[in-house]
């Protein structure tokens, strides 16, 4: 049986770490995936300030699940080689913060265009974040995301395989998918099962895409959990991702969406969120 962990994306609490700390520890929850620290990218700190980082972590009792990096989520005709070189930098950060996974895209695609007219090059970047990351004890998790290449269950596994390597492996995000009008579970699930390395939790409405506490929508979450419980002896990160209101950052990490309209997020909106996926876990018996 399957171990689950909570973890979240505490930038949506506050940009302050010691908030996002605190909030944390209120909520039971000792694991966090590192994406915004004051104010900016966790990948955008210095080697001198991710240290600190570290020590304030370690003293407040959080470890790191995963480095919420945005790796990959530039446009497939960006240029790539300072992308490589933050992709290094990305490297050093989840080895000093004692995270196993670094989060990942898979690049976006030029509106109204084939992605498969771009499979090469996207595997061939994808090639050299395997090489890069070669030895480093490391697993590149290949998040599920609208605009990317890798924005439907197919092109997921794609990329999952062709890359032939252990330490390629997948985030299954409900939401993502159903924003891009993919069926969670059973399909979109059936087809990455043998690759998911752990969840990001949030759901969404299938009709305007808009993003809901978890089993308020039809991300299928409680059967997706209830199936992985069974399949398995191991422990998972459940990464909370609310997104229920704005946050430092979010114009960033969603290019579609109007911020200016929305209610701010906050430790409030988080525990919405927590208590929710709690309640979807009891509901599915893990």
């Amino acid at each position: 049986m399957v171990k689950f962990i909570l973890s979240g994306f505490a930038d949506e609490i506050d940009k302050d770490l010691d908030i996002q700390i605190r909030e944390l520890r209120r909520n039971d929850i000792n694991c966090l995936e590192i994406r915004g620290v004051n104010g900016k990218s966790v990948v955008e700190h210095t080697i001198s300030e991710i240290k600190e980082i570290k020590k304030r972590l370690d003293d407040g009792g959080i470890s790191v699940s995963s480095v919420g990096s945005p790796i990959g989520k530039i446009g497939i005709t960006d240029r790539f080689e300072p992308h490589l070189d933050l992709f290094m930098h990305t490297l050093e950060i989840a080895a000093i913060l004692g995270s196993k996974y670094i989060r990942m895209f898979s690049f976006y695609i030029p509106e109204g265009r084939n992605p498969q007219d771009f499979r090469g090059e996207v595997l061939e970047r994808w090639n050299k974040f395997v090489e890069t990351a070669k030895g480093t004890g490391i697993i590149l998790a290949h998040e599920n995301e609208k605009g990317i290449y890798g924005d439907n269950a197919e092109r997921c596994v794609d990329i999952i395989r062709s890359m032939n390597c252990d330490y390629v492996r997948a985030v299954f995000d409900p939401a993502n998918f159903i924003q891009c009008g993919v069926e969670t579970y059973p399909k979109a699930y059936s087809l990455l099962k043998p690759y998911i390395e752990y969840m990001h939790i949030k759901d969404a409405l299938p009709d305007t895409g808009t993003v809901v506490p978890a089993g308020m929508g039809s991300g299928k979450i409680k059967e997706i959990l209830s199936d992985i419980s069974a399949s398995s002896d191991r422990e998972m990160y459940l990464s909370l991702e609310p997104h229920l209101g704005s946050f430092a950052g979010l114009e960033a990490l969603e290019t579609d969406i109007d911020t200016g309209s929305m209610e701010k997020s906050g430790p409030e909106k988080f525990e919405i969120a927590v208590k929710a996926l709690r309640k979807v876990m009891k509901e599915a018996g893990v």
